[in-house]
């Protein structure tokens, strides 16, 4: 009986142009397809917040990601390569939640060598210092760029991430 061969591997993490290390397509990744899970330790938003407390208020650099009013995922604890897709003002994915789980899909048809990105919709806080703009700075160099990875304080509420929930029978 003959083997199968692995498939090929589908992105690869290495530099990036955008920020520290980013994630790459290997080869074309068509629109729709779901391209990685985000993992990492699952906590509460207390414990999150807890780790980070003593966090420089001047380092933007997180791997956490909110799922729910319950659950964050600290990738920074058991992650995989989801945690370095960068941020982006005009993506080429999006992170979609189902069932508590989230997935990073591609938005449109990724070319072999372009970087993965989606939108971090960061929310801003009370307490964020005068100068959040600038720790959570945008280089995507889009045309659209906001300049920020930061929701715009302007705009509404971002919107809601693609949810989508399975119906167990």
């Amino acid at each position: 009986m003959a083997e199968r061969a692995a498939p090929s591997p589908l992105i690869e993490v290495r530099e990036s142009p955008l920020h520290g290390k980013g994630v790459f397509a290997l080869r074309s990744i068509p629109r729709g397809r779901r391209v990685i899970e985000y993992l990492g330790e699952r906590v509460s938003h207390r414990e999150a917040d807890r780790r980070y407390d003593d966090k420089d208020a001047n380092d933007n650099h997180t791997f956490l990601f909110i799922v729910d009013g319950r659950t964050v995922i600290d990738a920074g604890v058991d992650g995989n390569d989801a945690r370095f897709v960068n941020h982006a003002c005009e993506p080429n994915c999006e992170s979609v939640i189902e069932d508590r789980r989230v997935f990073i899909e591609a938005l449109r048809t990724i070319k072999p060598g372009e970087e993965l990105t989606y939108d971090y919709q960061i929310q801003r806080e009370d307490d964020d210092p005068p100068d959040v703009d600038e720790v959570f700075a945008c280089r995507c160099g889009f045309a659209g760029c906001r300049g920020s990875m930061l929701w715009p304080e302007w705009a509404a509420a971002p919107p809601k991430r693609r949810a989508r929930s399975k119906k167990v029978k």
